[in-house]
């Protein structure tokens, strides 16, 4: 680390806390507005399921735009707690739907704050809902029934964590194929469930369309997302008559991590060093061994990494060995953009998450593996937390834990 670097990350914290409600939305906004001129061919679907043994959000192809949003629950008791996740189905069953809001006469509040128009339109609007530890304290009666693996996230060798980022008892996962569907989604869930739960802390992100082709960006330039699981890999979902208690069966394990990328010290890195350090092509997205991105990296025929090093990111994040194949993981990243912090450095960099059947077989694990390589010195995690991704609403009759709260 250089000591300009040193003198840079001083000024980081306020200038994350000071922005972050606003810039990756309008990021988000001009992003969508140039995908038709950049060739940008992914079809979006209008709406997905609401109801099923799992949410959708998890293995749901990513939408273009994304809130992460944490909150403090104040309901005051459990009876409290239970209204709060009837409110939130009722409200998520109808903004995935889409439809007319309700017309409350014109002596009342609007039902709806017409940011979509008189008709609300689904627009590809998933609805993730997870819990974090701390819901399992001793204000609910939960504490007996906290998922097995669900604790605090961790601090990590190069963490710089900020407690104002960190945590919660509920991480909501908004995602659309517009950015004001999104804000629309929130300020919906925000009315109706005033006087239960409150905002701790909010990401919005955004996913850059294929430049040229094929898996996106991040905003250091490199794909972001190469290598994941399919849902029949079976290392996602938590199955079912297993030491985790019988109500967290079609749930998994959430990280999400906040990350500032510091892109200004970065564009001064050669090429040849920056695909080193990531084991990839920056044009292609291809390992430095082979042509396409979607090829599997050769690591047993490169043993002392003289093609792709041995420190490099996706030689340490997934070293394709029969050991580490149970800690691969599902990715489901956005860019963010907050704009500028107070010493006038460029605010940027990822909404890291995860879903996994296994906090520490898996993202611990594979964090384990990563720390100290030479990405550390461009990136700078300092938020987020570990959170249990409910089981899906079976149907119109169920809601949201139910089975944890019964």
């Amino acid at each position: 680390m250089t000591l300009s670097r040193r003198r840079f990350l001083q000024g980081t914290g306020a200038g994350v806390a000071g922005s972050a409600l606003a810039g990756g939305l309008v990021a988000a906004g001009a992003h969508a507005d140039a995908r038709s001129a950049t060739g940008d061919t992914r079809t979006e679907a209008e709406s997905y399921p609401f109801h099923g043994a799992n949410q959708s959000g998890i293995y749901t192809p990513q939408q273009r735009a994304a809130a992460f949003v944490a909150f403090d629950v104040i309901a005051t008791d459990r009876a409290g707690l239970t209204d709060l996740f009837r409110t939130l189905t009722e409200r998520a069953r109808f903004l995935t739907a889409g439809g007319t809001p309700e017309d409350l006469g014109v002596g009342s509040p609007p039902s709806d704050s017409a940011v979509l128009g008189p008709s609300v339109p689904a627009d590809g609007l998933t609805l993730t809902l997870s819990v974090g530890s701390s819901l399992f304290d001793d204000r609910y009666g939960l504490a007996s029934r906290r998922p097995v693996k669900l604790t605090q996230m961790k601090t990590f060798p190069d963490d710089a964590l900020d407690p104002k980022w960190c945590h919660g008892d509920l991480m909501l996962q908004l995602c659309a194929n517009n950015p004001d569907t999104v804000q629309h989604a929130l300020r919906d869930i925000a009315k109706h469930t005033r006087g239960a739960m409150q905002v701790r802390y909010r990401m919005n992100g955004f996913q850059s369309p294929p430049r040229p082709s094929g898996t996106p960006r991040n905003l250091m330039g490199f794909k972001d997302g190469i290598s994941n699981p399919v849902p029949a890999d079976n290392l996602v979902w938590v199955p079912g008559g297993t030491a985790e208690p019988a109500w967290a069966a079609g749930g998994s394990y959430q990280v999400v991590r906040l990350i500032r990328m510091l892109v200004e010290f970065w564009d001064r890195v050669s090429i040849r060093e920056q695909e080193k350090m990531f084991g990839r092509k920056r044009d292609s997205g291809a390992p430095l061994d082979g042509a396409g991105e979607f090829d599997a990296p050769d690591f047993a025929s490169d043993p002392e990494g003289k093609t792709i090093p041995l420190d490099s990111h996706i030689r340490l994040a997934n070293p394709r060995s029969q050991d580490t194949d149970s800690s691969r993981l599902l990715r489901r990243g956005y860019n963010y953009d907050l704009g500028t912090d107070l010493n006038g450095n460029l605010d940027v960099g990822l909404v890291f998450c995860c879903y996994q059947q296994d906090l520490e077989r898996q993202f611990e694990a594979v964090q384990h593996r990563l720390a100290g390589e030479p990405l550390t010195d461009y990136i700078q995690p300092y938020g987020g937390g570990y959170f249990f991704a409910l089981p899906g609403v079976r149907d119109p009759q169920d809601h949201f834990a139910s089975a944890l709260l019964t």
